[in-house]
């Protein structure tokens, strides 16, 4: 093991967990394999230009074969959890309707594997792998698909709930709104604020149904609803950019936050654009508002913004990251202390039940060297943001786990396979995994916050 210099942040409660996180679509691969019918994802991957060098999920790293072994990696890490989704065309490959057994057990075995090992399975419903099927129908623009969602949450629920540890329902419907129908940059791949609007109340909608269907099967089950919220700063001192950074907060937050958390939309929201939420909206707020076992926080990098007077609302811009600013190969900036300035606002602004860290990480895209990857930079990364959650743990917040994104390299979205958030390396060529450097020091957090608990 290459020992890493820097220092282990902590300490954190006696309780705190310690994970590692992946998306079905990114790892399983065996796109055709025992009943799974295409996604989204499938066909958005397939769509020329949409995927950097024509990049798809039909193998990623081959989880769905690889899953026991890729289950040894991770408690030879000295995870206490593991994190995964469920892929929804692989159970219900028609998107409603008759179960896959065979998509089913692929799911058992892989929850009994995760107990087996002594991991708790945290699970999640969607994250972004829409039946192609439902989106035939209209897709997370159409109340059917909210419908929809609760039944499969229903019969995942009936299958596997009395063996996770919780359940999430939607992993960030910001990315599957904003950047499927909005910037189109995701799939589905469209460009409407209407559909934006829609899909945006559509998926919260179907939240609410499929909490209520989760209760319905199994009341002890932990429940709750991944999100990733933006730390929005404005690019300057003028009093234009500050007041288009709470636009910002307003638009890419708290139209996600307030429904959920406050039963209603953000009023300036209303303002510009309530006339173009979907008829009979407000009938609907009621379902989604419903009370959370806990809700889980992706945070990556800060949003700085300008004012764009001449675009529609929210009417800001990202602003450049200025010169001699670190950034991750992806592009995005370096700044932990952002990740503590957004749990204490939220906190301030919201009555929230307990959170979970469920995404933070770093892209490196540093490769073997004699069969070592030496990713310092995500080492570094990984301290400073861990330190700044210890911090907030001091001051009183109730953070009760934290899961790494990612496991491992994988299919990441838009950007195909050349950039790599992982823990361990694959190659894909080989399907070969290798622990990096980050892995190892990760690895040894984990093991020396559950050795100093139990001496």
């Amino acid at each position: 093991m290459n020992k890493s210099s820097v220092p282990h942040p902590g300490p954190f409660p006696e309780d705190f967990l310690f994970g590692v996180a992946t998306a079905s679509y990114q790892i399983e691969g065996a796109h055709n394999s025992d009943g799974r019918k295409p996604s989204i994802w499938d066909t958005f991957s397939r769509t020329p230009g949409k995927v950097h060098n024509g990049d798809t999920g039909d193998i990623a790293c081959d989880h769905y074969h690889l899953w026991e072994s890729d289950l040894d990696l991770i408690k030879s890490m000295h995870m206490d959890a593991y994190r995964f989704s469920i892929a929804w065309p692989r159970v219900i490959p028609d998107g409603t309707g008759s179960l896959n057994s065979k998509g089913l057990a692929f799911y058992d075995r892989l929850v009994d594997g995760c107990l087996e090992r002594g991991l708790k399975p945290f699970a999640t419903l969607y994250h972004w792998d829409l039946p192609m099927s439902i989106q035939d129908r209209g897709g997370w623009t159409h109340a059917s698909t909210a419908l929809a969602f609760a039944e499969y949450a229903q019969q995942i629920t009936r299958h596997l709930g009395d063996r996770l540890a919780s359940i999430s329902t939607f992993n960030e419907p910001w990315c599957s709104s904003i950047l499927g129908y909005l910037f189109g940059i995701h799939a589905p791949g469209e460009t409407s604020m209407d559909a934006t609007l829609a899909s945006v109340h559509y998926q919260h909608l179907g939240h609410g149904l499929a909490v209520q269907a989760i209760r319905a099967e199994n009341a002890q089950l932990d429940t709750g609803i991944v999100l990733n919220v933006h730390s929005v700063y404005p690019a300057t001192n003028n009093t234009e950019d500050a007041d288009a950074a709470a636009r910002g907060h307003d638009f890419h937050n708290q139209i996600f936050l307030d429904p959920l958390f406050k039963g209603h939309y953000p009023e300036e929201f209303l303002n510009e654009l309530g006339d173009r939420l979907p008829a009979s909206w407000q009938d609907d707020l009621p379902t989604i508002h419903q009370p959370l076992d806990f809700w889980g926080l992706n945070y990556y990098t800060p949003m700085r913004v300008l004012a764009d007077p001449a675009s529609e609302y929210p009417a800001i811009t990202r602003a450049p990251i200025p010169d001699n600013t670190p950034v991750t190969d992806i592009g995005w900036e370096v700044a932990a202390e952002t990740f503590s300035d957004i749990l204490i606002k939220l906190y301030d602004e919201y009555d929230l039940p307990p959170c979970y860290i469920t995404e933070n990480g770093a892209c490196y895209n540093d490769e073997p060297v004699d069969g070592v990857i030496t990713d310092s930079r995500r080492i570094e990364y990984f301290a400073a943001h861990l330190d700044a959650l210890a911090r907030v743990i001091d001051n009183g917040l109730e953070i009760k786990g934290y899961f790494a994104w990612s496991l491992m390299d994988n299919f990441e979205w838009a950007e195909g396979y050349r950039m790599r958030f992982g823990l361990v390396h694959v190659d894909y060529n080989t399907q070969v995994r290798t622990i990096k450097d980050s892995g190892h020091w990760y690895s040894g957090l984990a093991l020396s916050h559950s050795e100093g608990h139990h001496q």
